[in-house]
């Protein structure tokens, strides 16, 4: 069957629990999801045109001012998930928002969603500053929009 996201058109990755990944509970342990997220967020960044290059270049990056995890199911060694990642929301100026879900591929299960709220922030002192407008040229079009459930 095919995948059921939370919003239209996902950035996804392959995502697989090695050895390392399982922790005293046997199953993946929850900062493992975490850094899927970070690394999944850059691949998107990435592959829409804005790398690390690119931030500090502009002297400036989206930082990550609150992340929320809801772990909903665990994961073991060895399984096929999917996480796919967007971004959901921007005021246009200093913020923006990402979304994450994880999916186990053999049943469609979500495992995980997160929401991250980011500021645009100088990174040559670390305050929080207007979005320069690559950053608004890259980022605002591809703003997803919840599904509706029908």
């Amino acid at each position: 069957p095919p995948m059921t996201w939370d919003y239209p058109n996902p950035f996804t990755r392959a995502a697989v629990p090695s050895a390392e990944d399982i922790d005293g509970l046997n199953h993946t342990n929850n900062a493992v999801y975490v850094q899927w997220c970070e690394r999944i967020g850059w691949a998107h960044s990435e592959s829409l045109g804005l790398s690390l290059h690119d931030y500090q270049r502009l002297d400036r990056a989206m930082a990550i001012r609150r992340g929320e995890y809801d772990y909903l199911l665990p994961t073991q060694l060895g399984e096929a998930l999917t996480l796919a990642t967007w971004l959901t929301a921007s005021d246009g100026k200093l913020t923006m928002e990402r979304r994450f879900q994880l999916v186990r591929d053999r049943d469609q299960a979500t495992i995980l969603r997160g929401r991250w709220e980011l500021v645009c922030i100088e990174i040559g002192s670390g305050r929080a500053r207007r979005m320069p407008a690559e950053f608004c040229q890259v980022y605002l079009p591809v703003l997803a929009g919840k599904l509706s459930i029908s």
